[in-house]
């Protein structure tokens, strides 16, 4: 019974709970909703102000951009007022320069009407003038051929001698004063730049003499050299190429033969014979292959050493190697390789003063006598045969044509061509650069002497200067002043056409007239 009391007493604590706590939620969710619309009512409030002060700020920034807009908008219509206004400026002033344009036109126009009435005029009179002259001068004919008892043919052919003879005279003096204006201003260029290239170049001034005889210790090796029966000196012969000449020269061998590295060959294999003592037809033909090695060896290093010195580079291995063949070749006494050394260093020198490529003249000047390493085994002349050995190994065609014209094989186009003849002349004219046998030299000089008594009017001729230099005497009753500079050139052009000769050579034309009177 206490147990259902107990459980009573419980669920009626329950159940007062209950009630109470549902009066207490009552309550709570009461005062919840009255802060709630407290809450709303200040939020509306507060975005009702928030919404007034955006409308503000929008319209304020509204205005700004109004008046923005209205700046720019006001500059930009400046802006074009004033560009409209400079265009209205300038169709004034293009209006006012075509005004004056026409105007000057008309008044041309004007003037070219009255210009050509007048030529029309002047026209009409001088063709009355013609009519009158030509009325005059049948006339003239007319009284001349009877006053001079010649006819018309005659008189025409007398006026054509004389017009000819004064336009000779003319031509003549017109051909000294132009000769006379260039010579001072080329003349004095050319001996400047010509003075300064010898002058900054120190070469030797004496000739080389070629090595022709081979120094023996006695008169018995000459029978060692010659052999039981001559079979040394065959094998010699045979295998050099080149002549043993063994006469009553004491102590000496003479080498003979057109080769000039073959006699060098010769030469060193000789000497090296000479010295060894052991001398036979296998002895013979290992010493001149050592030679042959020796000289091919000494031709490498030459060539080398040339375009070394030139500074030149690119050049062809075989044509080094004929550049240093020149090393064993001469003329008139000079060493060819020398002689090219000098034309090229004489051409630098001209080319850096007249503004040109120097590199290209030192180049032409070593080449122009390639041709000589070969020319006694190909025919032609050692210019051309230079120039096709150029053109062979991919030289320029400046450089080859140079090579070809340097003695005018063709006319020289180019002012390297120019230069490479300069420096040659000048390498090969220079004192003691050159010799030349006696009976050469005394037949270069009756040729040139022969060649000025040619001409007519010509009393006498004189070669003199080592045949630098004739000196033609003429009759002053033949040869005028004017026609003496005329002969002088005709003179010259000949001996260029029928004569070789190193250098230059001058032409001196000379004209007196002597009046002698006695007093007795």
């Amino acid at each position: 019974m206490s147990i259902e009391i107990g459980i009573v007493l419980v669920l009626i604590a329950l159940a007062g709970g209950a009630a109470l706590g549902a009066y207490a939620r009552r309550r709570l969710d009461e005062s919840q909703m009255g802060s709630a619309e407290q809450l709303s009512a200040q939020l509306i409030e507060t975005g009702k102000k928030e919404a007034e002060t955006l409308r503000r700020e929008a319209e304020l920034q509204a205005k700004d951009t109004v008046l923005k807009a209205k700046s720019e908008w006001e500059g930009e219509a400046r802006e074009l007022r004033r560009e409209l206004q400079g265009q209205e400026k300038r169709l004034i002033q293009r209006d006012e320069n075509l005004d004056r344009k026409d105007r000057v036109l008309e008044e041309r126009d004007t003037d070219a009407q009255a210009r050509e009435k007048q030529l029309a005029r002047q026209e009409s009179s001088i063709q009355d003038r013609e009519a009158e002259v030509e009325e005059l001068a049948l006339h003239q004919a007319e009284e001349l051929e009877r006053v001079a008892s010649m006819t018309s043919e005659e008189a025409r052919q007398h006026l054509m001698t004389t017009m000819e003879s004064q336009a000779r005279h003319d031509a003549a003096r017109g051909i000294k004063q132009i000769e006379d204006e260039a010579r001072e201003t080329a003349d004095k260029k050319s001996k400047e730049i010509l003075a300064l290239a010898i002058q900054r170049y120190a070469g030797d001034y004496v000739a080389e003499k070629t090595v022709s005889v081979v120094a023996l210790p006695s008169d018995e090796m000459k029978g060692r050299i010659i052999g039981r029966e001559g079979r040394n000196i065959r094998a010699i012969e045979a295998a050099t190429g080149i002549d043993l000449i063994i006469d009553d020269t004491p102590e000496a061998v003479i080498i003979s033969g057109f080769n000039p590295v073959r006699r060098e060959v010769a030469r060193l294999a000789l000497e090296k014979l000479v010295t060894d003592g052991r001398i036979h037809p296998a002895r013979i033909e290992e010493i001149v292959q050592k030679a042959e090695e020796d000289v091919n060896q000494s031709i490498r290093e030459s060539g080398e050493q040339a375009t070394f010195d030139v500074g030149v580079h690119g050049i062809h291995a075989e044509v080094v190697r004929l550049i240093g063949r020149l090393k064993y070749r001469t003329s008139y006494g000079q060493n060819i390789l020398k002689h090219s050394l000098e034309v090229a260093f004489l051409c630098g020198v001209m080319a850096s003063e007249l503004g040109i490529n120097v590199k290209q003249a030192k180049r032409a000047g070593l080449l122009h006598d390639l041709g000589k390493a070969v020319d006694h085994e190909v025919e032609g002349s050692h210019a051309m045969i230079g120039a096709d050995l150029a053109r062979k190994y991919g030289e320029s065609a400046e450089i080859i044509h140079a090579i070809a014209a340097h003695h005018e094989e063709e006319k020289p186009t180019t002012i390297l061509a120019v230069l490479v003849q300069a420096a040659d002349a000048l390498s090969g004219a220079r004192p003691g650069a050159r010799r030349e046998m006696l009976e050469t030299y005394v037949k270069r000089l009756e040729e040139l002497e022969k060649i000025g008594t040619s001409f007519a009017g010509v009393e006498s001729c004189y070669a003199i200067q080592a045949g630098r230099e004739i000196r033609v005497m003429v009759s002053s009753d033949q040869v005028s002043d004017a026609h003496s500079h005329v002969l002088a050139r005709d003179i010259a052009q000949k001996i260029e056409g029928e004569m070789t000769y190193p250098g230059q050579i001058k032409v001196n034309v000379i004209r007196e007239t002597r009046a002698i009177g006695y007093a007795k």
